[in-house]
Protein backbone atom coordinates (compact mmCIF):
# COMPACT_ATOMS: atom_id res chain seq x y z
CA UNK A 1 0.00 0.00 0.00
CA UNK A 2 1.19 3.54 -0.77
CA UNK A 3 2.84 5.53 2.38
CA UNK A 4 1.20 8.53 3.82
CA UNK A 5 4.52 9.89 4.80
CA UNK A 6 7.15 11.05 2.41
CA UNK A 7 10.27 10.93 4.55
CA UNK A 8 11.31 9.93 8.06
CA UNK A 9 12.64 12.25 10.31
CA UNK A 10 14.57 11.08 13.50
CA UNK A 11 14.60 13.18 16.93
CA UNK A 12 16.29 12.00 19.55
CA UNK A 13 18.49 13.26 22.67
CA UNK A 14 21.93 12.43 21.94
CA UNK A 15 22.63 12.92 25.73
CA UNK A 16 19.77 10.22 26.54
CA UNK A 17 20.81 7.80 28.97
CA UNK A 18 18.63 5.50 27.20
CA UNK A 19 20.70 5.03 24.45
CA UNK A 20 18.54 7.22 22.11
CA UNK A 21 21.47 7.71 19.89
CA UNK A 22 22.23 4.30 18.81
CA UNK A 23 18.65 3.04 18.72
CA UNK A 24 18.12 6.26 15.83
CA UNK A 25 20.96 5.35 13.85
CA UNK A 26 20.00 1.57 13.88
CA UNK A 27 16.55 2.62 13.35
CA UNK A 28 17.87 4.46 10.12
CA UNK A 29 20.17 1.93 8.80
CA UNK A 30 17.15 -0.30 9.16
CA UNK A 31 15.44 1.69 7.00
CA UNK A 32 17.80 2.19 4.44
CA UNK A 33 18.06 -1.58 4.03
CA UNK A 34 14.25 -2.15 3.83
CA UNK A 35 12.66 1.12 2.34
CA UNK A 36 15.69 2.60 0.23
CA UNK A 37 13.59 4.81 -1.58
CA UNK A 38 12.26 6.64 1.53
CA UNK A 39 14.52 9.66 2.20
CA UNK A 40 15.71 9.32 6.46
CA UNK A 41 17.37 12.33 8.42
CA UNK A 42 18.69 12.39 11.82
CA UNK A 43 17.44 14.92 14.05
CA UNK A 44 19.84 15.37 17.59
CA UNK A 45 17.82 17.64 20.06
CA UNK A 46 20.35 20.39 21.37
CA UNK A 47 18.39 21.34 24.62
CA UNK A 48 14.89 20.99 26.17
CA UNK A 49 12.46 21.62 23.99
CA UNK A 50 13.95 21.71 21.05
CA UNK A 51 11.91 18.01 20.06
CA UNK A 52 8.89 20.35 19.98
CA UNK A 53 10.14 22.94 17.82
CA UNK A 54 11.92 20.46 15.43
CA UNK A 55 8.30 18.58 14.91
CA UNK A 56 6.63 22.06 14.23
CA UNK A 57 9.06 23.11 11.56
CA UNK A 58 9.33 19.79 10.41
CA UNK A 59 5.52 19.72 10.17
CA UNK A 60 5.58 22.64 8.07
CA UNK A 61 6.72 21.04 4.67
CA UNK A 62 5.49 17.64 2.98
CA UNK A 63 4.26 14.80 4.81
CA UNK A 64 6.68 13.87 7.45
CA UNK A 65 6.91 10.93 9.30
CA UNK A 66 8.21 12.48 13.15
CA UNK A 67 10.12 9.64 14.80
CA UNK A 68 10.31 10.18 18.73
CA UNK A 69 13.40 7.82 19.97
CA UNK A 70 12.68 8.80 23.81
CA UNK A 71 10.29 7.78 26.28
CA UNK A 72 7.15 9.44 27.02
CA UNK A 73 8.04 12.64 27.83
CA UNK A 74 10.46 13.32 24.23
CA UNK A 75 7.41 11.87 22.31
CA UNK A 76 5.10 14.21 23.81
CA UNK A 77 6.98 16.96 23.14
CA UNK A 78 6.78 15.55 19.37
CA UNK A 79 3.19 15.27 19.74
CA UNK A 80 2.79 18.81 20.66
CA UNK A 81 4.79 20.20 18.13
CA UNK A 82 2.51 18.58 15.26
CA UNK A 83 -0.72 19.91 16.87
CA UNK A 84 0.67 23.11 16.80
CA UNK A 85 1.49 23.42 13.30
CA UNK A 86 -2.17 22.62 12.80
CA UNK A 87 -3.78 21.50 9.59
CA UNK A 88 -0.26 19.34 8.79
CA UNK A 89 -0.05 15.59 6.90
CA UNK A 90 2.70 14.67 9.35
CA UNK A 91 2.65 11.20 11.49
CA UNK A 92 3.70 10.45 14.42
CA UNK A 93 5.62 7.34 16.28
CA UNK A 94 7.75 6.73 18.76
CA UNK A 95 10.97 4.13 19.63
CA UNK A 96 10.80 3.68 23.52
CA UNK A 97 14.66 4.94 24.44
CA UNK A 98 13.20 6.05 28.15
CA UNK A 99 12.87 4.97 31.64
CA UNK A 100 9.24 5.47 30.78
CA UNK A 101 7.78 3.47 27.79
CA UNK A 102 3.80 3.48 28.47
CA UNK A 103 2.99 4.40 25.50
CA UNK A 104 4.71 1.96 23.07
CA UNK A 105 4.76 -0.93 25.56
CA UNK A 106 0.48 -0.19 25.52
CA UNK A 107 -0.20 0.85 21.84
CA UNK A 108 2.54 -1.06 19.71
CA UNK A 109 1.56 -3.76 17.60
CA UNK A 110 4.79 -4.74 15.78
CA UNK A 111 8.51 -3.63 16.15
CA UNK A 112 8.26 -0.18 14.66
CA UNK A 113 10.46 -0.53 11.70
CA UNK A 114 8.04 -2.88 10.12
CA UNK A 115 5.44 -1.04 11.16
CA UNK A 116 7.34 2.09 8.84
CA UNK A 117 8.25 -0.10 5.89
CA UNK A 118 4.52 -1.26 5.80
CA UNK A 119 3.44 2.18 5.88
CA UNK A 120 -0.04 1.87 7.11
CA UNK A 121 -1.20 4.83 9.19
CA UNK A 122 -4.05 4.50 11.99
CA UNK A 123 -5.21 7.79 14.00
CA UNK A 124 -5.28 7.75 18.01
CA UNK A 125 -6.99 10.15 20.24
CA UNK A 126 -4.74 12.66 21.87
CA UNK A 127 -5.52 14.64 25.36
CA UNK A 128 -5.67 18.31 25.49
CA UNK A 129 -4.98 20.71 28.12
CA UNK A 130 -6.22 24.13 28.29
CA UNK A 131 -5.58 26.33 31.77
CA UNK A 132 -6.83 29.93 31.57
CA UNK A 133 -6.62 31.49 28.77
CA UNK A 134 -3.08 29.56 27.43
CA UNK A 135 -3.06 27.87 24.44
CA UNK A 136 -3.58 24.03 24.59
CA UNK A 137 -0.83 21.59 25.43
CA UNK A 138 -1.59 18.18 24.13
CA UNK A 139 -1.00 14.24 25.45
CA UNK A 140 -0.83 11.13 24.34
CA UNK A 141 -1.07 8.90 27.30
CA UNK A 142 -1.89 10.87 30.60
CA UNK A 143 -2.25 14.27 32.95
CA UNK A 144 -1.91 13.32 36.26
CA UNK A 145 -2.09 15.78 39.82
CA UNK A 146 -1.28 14.41 42.89
CA UNK A 147 1.33 11.57 44.00
CA UNK A 148 1.79 11.21 40.35
CA UNK A 149 3.77 14.49 39.64
CA UNK A 150 5.48 14.75 42.77
CA UNK A 151 7.17 11.46 42.54
CA UNK A 152 7.91 13.06 38.88
CA UNK A 153 9.41 15.57 40.55
CA UNK A 154 11.17 13.90 42.90
CA UNK A 155 12.93 11.23 40.32
CA UNK A 156 13.96 14.47 38.70
CA UNK A 157 16.05 15.25 41.80
CA UNK A 158 16.80 11.42 42.80
CA UNK A 159 17.34 9.99 40.04
CA UNK A 160 16.55 7.03 37.76
CA UNK A 161 16.97 3.13 37.79
CA UNK A 162 15.47 1.06 39.97
CA UNK A 163 16.86 0.68 43.64
CA UNK A 164 16.59 4.79 43.16
CA UNK A 165 13.53 4.87 42.01
CA UNK A 166 11.99 2.79 45.05
CA UNK A 167 13.69 5.42 47.55
CA UNK A 168 12.79 8.15 46.00
CA UNK A 169 9.22 6.61 45.34
CA UNK A 170 9.15 6.28 49.35
CA UNK A 171 10.58 9.61 50.23
CA UNK A 172 7.89 11.60 48.04
CA UNK A 173 5.05 9.53 49.56
CA UNK A 174 6.24 10.06 53.14
CA UNK A 175 6.46 14.31 52.00
CA UNK A 176 3.29 14.33 50.31
CA UNK A 177 -0.39 16.02 51.10
CA UNK A 178 -3.29 15.47 49.48
CA UNK A 179 -4.62 18.52 47.20
CA UNK A 180 -7.96 20.19 46.67
CA UNK A 181 -9.60 21.73 43.68
CA UNK A 182 -12.84 23.40 42.81
CA UNK A 183 -15.19 20.88 40.43
CA UNK A 184 -19.16 20.14 40.56
CA UNK A 185 -19.76 23.36 42.32
CA UNK A 186 -17.70 22.35 45.30
CA UNK A 187 -14.67 22.38 47.07
CA UNK A 188 -13.08 18.49 46.91
CA UNK A 189 -10.38 17.19 48.43
CA UNK A 190 -7.85 14.18 46.37
CA UNK A 191 -4.70 12.21 47.04
CA UNK A 192 -4.51 10.99 43.03
CA UNK A 193 -6.49 12.45 39.89
CA UNK A 194 -5.58 11.05 36.62
CA UNK A 195 -7.06 11.74 33.08
CA UNK A 196 -6.04 8.70 31.32
CA UNK A 197 -5.88 7.46 27.24
CA UNK A 198 -4.15 4.62 27.81
CA UNK A 199 -4.54 1.52 30.46
CA UNK A 200 -1.55 1.18 32.16
CA UNK A 201 0.84 4.12 33.55
CA UNK A 202 4.49 4.00 36.13
CA UNK A 203 5.55 0.69 33.98
CA UNK A 204 3.45 -1.82 36.55
CA UNK A 205 0.20 0.38 37.08
CA UNK A 206 -3.10 -0.73 35.29
CA UNK A 207 -5.53 1.93 36.05
CA UNK A 208 -8.47 0.96 33.58
CA UNK A 209 -9.77 -2.74 32.00
CA UNK A 210 -11.15 -0.82 29.12
CA UNK A 211 -9.38 1.71 28.67
CA UNK A 212 -8.68 2.31 24.51
CA UNK A 213 -6.54 5.25 23.13
CA UNK A 214 -8.49 5.08 20.16
CA UNK A 215 -12.21 5.03 21.61
CA UNK A 216 -13.06 8.95 21.73
CA UNK A 217 -12.81 9.28 25.68
CA UNK A 218 -10.33 8.72 28.40
CA UNK A 219 -11.19 7.40 31.97
CA UNK A 220 -10.91 9.29 35.31
CA UNK A 221 -9.36 8.05 38.09
CA UNK A 222 -9.59 9.55 40.68
CA UNK A 223 -8.43 8.39 44.93
CA UNK A 224 -10.59 10.64 47.36
CA UNK A 225 -7.76 12.10 50.60
CA UNK A 226 -7.64 8.88 52.50
CA UNK A 227 -4.90 7.33 55.14
CA UNK A 228 -1.55 7.01 53.78
CA UNK A 229 -1.73 3.15 54.10
CA UNK A 230 -5.09 2.82 52.13
CA UNK A 231 -3.62 5.00 49.52
CA UNK A 232 -0.70 2.16 49.28
CA UNK A 233 -3.28 -0.23 49.39
CA UNK A 234 -4.60 1.37 45.92
CA UNK A 235 -1.34 1.74 44.69
CA UNK A 236 -0.67 -2.50 45.35
CA UNK A 237 -3.73 -3.45 43.79
CA UNK A 238 -2.91 -1.14 40.31
CA UNK A 239 0.72 -3.00 40.36
CA UNK A 240 -0.82 -6.52 40.93
CA UNK A 241 -4.05 -6.93 39.41
CA UNK A 242 -5.55 -3.14 38.36
CA UNK A 243 -7.88 -0.83 38.89
CA UNK A 244 -10.86 -2.17 37.00
CA UNK A 245 -13.47 -0.39 35.06
CA UNK A 246 -13.35 3.88 35.40
CA UNK A 247 -15.43 6.09 34.74
CA UNK A 248 -15.09 7.72 31.16
CA UNK A 249 -15.97 10.92 30.28
CA UNK A 250 -15.12 13.52 27.33
CA UNK A 251 -14.01 16.57 29.24
CA UNK A 252 -13.34 17.42 32.86
CA UNK A 253 -13.10 20.79 33.81
CA UNK A 254 -11.64 22.44 37.51
CA UNK A 255 -10.16 24.76 39.20
CA UNK A 256 -7.15 25.19 41.39
CA UNK A 257 -7.39 26.22 44.92
CA UNK A 258 -3.78 26.25 45.75
CA UNK A 259 -0.78 26.42 43.31
CA UNK A 260 0.39 22.43 41.68
CA UNK A 261 2.40 20.69 39.84
CA UNK A 262 0.47 18.86 37.30
CA UNK A 263 2.23 16.00 35.12
CA UNK A 264 1.83 15.82 31.15
CA UNK A 265 3.19 12.31 29.77
CA UNK A 266 5.89 12.52 32.38
CA UNK A 267 6.94 16.04 31.93
CA UNK A 268 5.95 18.34 34.88
CA UNK A 269 4.04 22.08 34.97
CA UNK A 270 2.70 24.42 37.45
CA UNK A 271 -0.51 25.22 38.02
CA UNK A 272 -1.22 28.59 39.56
CA UNK A 273 -3.71 28.99 42.33
CA UNK A 274 -7.22 29.54 40.60
CA UNK A 275 -6.09 28.23 37.51
CA UNK A 276 -9.37 27.00 35.53
CA UNK A 277 -8.11 23.56 34.02
CA UNK A 278 -9.86 21.85 31.20
CA UNK A 279 -9.27 18.54 30.07
CA UNK A 280 -10.90 17.15 26.75
CA UNK A 281 -10.40 14.35 24.11
CA UNK A 282 -8.75 15.61 20.49
CA UNK A 283 -10.72 12.04 18.86
CA UNK A 284 -8.34 10.69 16.38
CA UNK A 285 -6.23 13.85 16.37
CA UNK A 286 -3.13 12.23 16.14
CA UNK A 287 -2.02 9.68 12.66
CA UNK A 288 0.47 7.35 14.00
CA UNK A 289 2.31 3.98 13.02
CA UNK A 290 2.23 0.91 15.67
Amino acid sequence: MARSFDRVVIVFNPNSTGQAQERAEELKSGLAERAAELPVELRPTEYAGHAREIAREEAGSGAPLVVSVSGDGGYNEVVDGLMKAGGTRAVAAVLAAGNANDHRRVVARRPLLDAIVEGRTERLDLLRLAVDDEEPRYAHSYIGLGITPVVALELERGGKGSLKEIVTTLRAFSRFRPFTIEVDGGRKHFDSLVFANIAEMAKYATLSEDSRPDDGVFEVVLLPHASKLRVVGTAIRAAVRGLGTQPSVREYAFRTVDPMPLQVDGEVLDLAAGARVRVDIAAGALPTVR
